[in-house]
C-alpha cells in the first residue's frame, strides 16, 4: 500500500504549465491561515487564571517556538513527499493508509469547514460591529460564497486573490500595532518575570490556555496541504513555513503586548471581543468600528486560505480511492471543483445550524493527535528509512521534533483531564472515518 501511495508523490502540475503556486504565495497562504479570529478574542479567558503579563506573553512565544518546531519536521516530511494532503499524505507513507485516511477524514469533514463558518460567523459579528444593523448570518453566508466563487475561477487567480488580501491583513495589523505604542496609555503592568510566574507556567491553566493559543497558531503546516501545486516545493515548502511561523509569532506576540500595554486587565477579564475593547483605549470613541473593520478584512484571507486548503485534502483522496473518484476533478484551470463545492455546503450546513463552534472544541483533541503522530514521524522514518532521499532535514534533530511532541503530550494531557467529553467526542469524530475507509478501500484503490 505504502509503495502505490509514493508513486504518486511527483507534484500535480495544473493546466499545461508549471504548478501555480509560488513561495511569496505559499508563505501567504500560511500566514494566512494561521492568523484568524483567535489572536483577536482569547486574550479575555487568560488573563482571568494567568494574571500576569510575563506569563500571557511566554503563553504566545511558546506558542511560536511550537508552531515552528512542528513546521520544521513538517517540512522534512513534506520536502520528502511533496505531494498534497497534509496530514493525510503524510501519515499514510509513514504508518499506514488507514491512518492517513482517518486524517484526511478529519481535513475533509470538519477539519476546515468548521474553523472557516467560526471565521464566517465572526466576520459577520465585527461586520455588523463595524456597520450596526448587518444581518449577520446572511452576511456570514456571502462573504463565504463569493470567496467559493474566487477559488473556483482557479488558482492563478485564488494566488494573486491570497496574496493582496494577506498582504493588506499584515499591513493593517502592523498600523495597528504602531497606533498603540503611538497614542495608547501605559498601563501599570510589567512584562518581566515575576515571583509565582514559574508556577503559572507549569500549571494546569497555562496548559489550557497554551491549547488554544496553538488552536491561534493552527495553520503552520498550510503549505502541505497544497504541496503538489507548489513550484519547487522540496526549496519552497521549508522557506515558506519558516518565515511565515516567524513573521506569525512576531505578530501574535506584538499584539497581545500592545493589547496588555493599553487595556486594565480587568476589563479585558472574559472578554471576547478584546481587540475593540483595545480599540476604544487607543483610538478613543470610534476605536472599537476601527478595530472592528480592520478584523472583517483580516478574515477575509483567512476564509480564503482554509477554502483553499481543505478541498485539497478532499481533492488528494479522490485520487487514492475510486469511491471518491469526483472529488479529484479540476477545472481547466486547475480548481478542483467538487471538493470546493463540497466544503461550502458543510460550511453553510454549519452556518445555518449554528453547530460550527460545539465542533470546533471536539475536533482540537484530534487535531492535536494528527500533527502529533506526524511530527512523531520524523523520527519514525529515520530509523525505519534511514536511506530516504530528504532534500531538507529539521534543524537541531531530535530536539526540535522531541520538544513539539512534549508540548503536544502536555496539552493533550491536561485537556482530556479538563476537557474530557470534548477530548472523546473528537476522537470518535475521528474514528468514525474507519467505516469510510473500509468501503473506499473495497471499492478499489
Amino acid at each position: 500500500m505504502t509503495t502505490e501511495i509514493s508513486a504518486k508523490a511527483a507534484p500535480a502540475q495544473t493546466g499545461a504549465g508549471r504548478p501555480p503556486v509560488t513561495a511569496v504565495t505559499a508563505i501567504a497562504l500560511a500566514v494566512a491561515n494561521m492568523i484568524g479570529i483567535g489572536v483577536f478574542t482569547s486574550l479575555g479567558f487568560q488573563v482571568r487564571d494567568l494574571p500576569s503579563g510575563f506569563a500571557l506573553i511566554m503563553l504566545w512565544v511558546v506558542g511560536g517556538v511550537i508552531a515552528l518546531c512542528g513546521g520544521l519536521s513538517y517540512a522534512e516530511l513534506a520536502a520528502a513527499f511533496p505531494r498534497s494532503g497534509g496530514e493525510y499524505n503524510l501519515l499514510s507513507r509513514i504508518y499506514h493508509p488507514a491512518l492517513g485516511f482517518l486524517a484526511g477524514w478529519l481535513s475533509a469533514t470538519v477539519g476546515f469547514s468548521a474553523p472557516t463558518a467560526l471565521a464566517a460567523m465572526a466576520f459577520s459579528g465585527y461586520f455588523a460591529g463595524a456597520w450596526p444593523g448587518a444581518p449577520e448570518l446572511a452576511v456570514a453566508l456571502a462573504v463565504v460564497w463569493a470567496v467559493t466563487l474566487v477559488h473556483l475561477c482557479g488558482t492563478e487567480g485564488a494566488s494573486a486573490f491570497q496574496n493582496v488580501s494577506t498582504l493588506f491583513k499584515v499591513a493593517l495589523i502592523i498600523g495597528l500595532i504602531v497606533a498603540a505604542v503611538a497614542y495608547g496609555r501605559p498601563q501599570p503592568l510589567s512584562f518581566a518575570p515575576q515571583a509565582g510566574d514559574l508556577a503559572l507556567i507549569v500549571s494546569p491553566p497555562f496548559a489550557v490556555s497554551l491549547a488554544f493559543v496553538m488552536y491561534s497558531y493552527a495553520g503552520w503546516n498550510a503549505v502541505t496541504y497544497i504541496a503538489g501545486e507548489v513550484r519547487e516545493p522540496r526549496r519552497t515548502v521549508p522557506l515558506s513555513v519558516i518565515a511565515a511561523v516567524i513573521v506569525v509569532t512576531l505578530l501574535y506576540v506584538s499584539l497581545n503586548a500592545v493589547f496588555l500595554y493599553t487595556t486594565p486587565m480587568d476589563q479585558l477579564a472574559g472578554q471576547i471581543r478584546v481587540a475593540a475593547i483595545a480599540g476604544q483605549h487607543i483610538f478613543g470613541a470610534t476605536g472599537a468600528r476601527i478595530v472592528d473593520a480592520v478584523i472583517c478584512v483580516g478574515l477575509v484571507s483567512s476564509i480564503s486560505a482554509m477554502m483553499w486548503l481543505g478541498p485539497r485534502v478532499t481533492m488528494t483522496m479522490g485520487e487514492d480511492f475510486r469511491l471518491l473518484s469526483a472529488f479529484a476533478r479540476k477545472t481547466r484551470d486547475g480548481a478542483p471543483a467538487t471538493a470546493i463545492l463540497f466544503q461550502v455546503a458543510v460550511v453553510s450546513a454549519l452556518l445555518l445550524t449554528q453547530s460550527f463552534e460545539s465542533i470546533v472544541e471536539f475536533i482540537q483533541f484530534s487535531l492535536t493527535i494528527s500533527s502529533f503522530l506526524t511530527v512523531l514521524g520524523v523520527i519514525v522514518l529515520r530509523f525505519t528509512q534511514p536511506a530516504l532521499p530528504r532534500p531538507y532535514k529539521v534543524w537541531g534533530y531530535p530536539i526540535t521534533p522531541l520538544l513539539f511532541l512534549a508540548v503536544s503530550l502536555f496539552m493533550m494531557v491536561n485537556l482530556v483531564l479538563e476537557r474530557p467529553a470534548q477530548s472523546l467526542g473528537g476522537v470518535a469524530i475521528m474514528l468514525s472515518g474507519l467505516l469510510v475507509y473500509a468501503v473506499s478501500a473495497r471499492h478499489g484503490r
